[in-house]
């Protein structure tokens, strides 16, 4: 005779739990991760919020070893939630931060799904909204990037693979040519020619580097290629859904894409501070 593992009492032959038990254990977890999603983005009593998940622990046979996903599960929606608007207010940042704080959260724990790193991004966005230079990040290591004076690095990517544009030229038809006697020991050759000239552009992968994104230029760095452009010297930007495409104020300017993986906040970065 099985005995269930959440209530502990007898469960039927071949049984390891109630189907009474399992569905309370269920609802129970479903229950606690939207009782933090609910809490996290807003301000709110957490100790409060800490009593109500620990009373739907006990009555849904969760265990302290199961609370530590759930907790972070939980925040991961109030994130989601927070960003609705696509907006991070000040006062939904402060919520967000004290939910971990309360609950003994590291960033690495919530930032699995890339949630945590997803709240930083939304208050450097707003940073530059409010018309500030946001210094938010800390890089460990040196850039490949030779900065102006007064010039901040406000977000760097990693691994972003960088495209251009290239004008392939092929000719169509054409003749090798033919000698022709005109008198003993004299030729004349026509020339030889190639047809008619046929171009077609493409979209190559150029490199895969660093992506520097700064209060003036976006620079790159990769094995192949190093350049920097300044925001003033760009007419036009394309958003992506996985990063950014510009087109230089030049005559023999061709596009150039940068894939970062995430398009939302690459576009909203760089097009705002080219604002500033």
């Amino acid at each position: 005779m099985g005995q269930c593992k959440f209530c502990g009492e007898k469960a039927g032959f071949l049984r390891s739990a109630h189907k009474e038990c399992k569905k309370t254990n269920e609802l129970g977890k479903n229950n606690i991760i939207s009782l933090v999603a609910s809490k996290g983005s807003i301000s709110s009593d957490l100790k409060a919020l800490e009593l109500k998940i620990e009373k739907e622990a006990s009555e849904s046979f969760i265990n302290k070893a199961e609370m530590e996903s759930l907790l972070v599960k939980g925040y991961e929606q109030a994130v989601d939630n927070a960003f609705d608007d696509g907006v991070l207010s000040e006062d939904e940042e402060n919520a967000l931060n004290d939910l971990l704080e309360h609950f003994s959260l590291s960033q690495t724990q919530v930032d699995n799904a890339g949630k945590y790193t997803k709240v930083v991004k939304g208050a450097i966005l707003r940073d530059i909204f409010d018309g500030e230079i946001p210094e938010r990040i800390k890089i460990e290591g040196n850039l490949p990037f030779n900065l102006q004076k007064t010039e901040k690095i406000v977000w760097v990517f990693q691994d972003v693979k960088y495209y251009e544009q290239k004008t392939r030229t092929q000719y169509v038809g054409g003749s090798q040519g033919v000698s022709l006697r005109i008198a003993k020991g004299v030729y004349y050759r026509t020339g030889a020619f190639k047809g008619e000239r046929v171009q077609t552009s493409e979209t190559i992968h150029a490199d895969t580097g660093l992506l520097g994104v700064t209060n003036k230029h976006i620079y790159f760095a990769g094995e192949n290629k190093r350049f920097r452009i300044n925001y003033a010297k760009i007419v036009a930007f394309d958003p992506f859904s996985d990063g950014i495409g510009v087109m230089r104020d030049a005559a023999t300017a061709k596009p150039q894409s940068f894939v970062t993986q995430d398009g939302w906040f690459t576009y909203n970065l760089i097009t705002n501070l080219a604002q500033m």
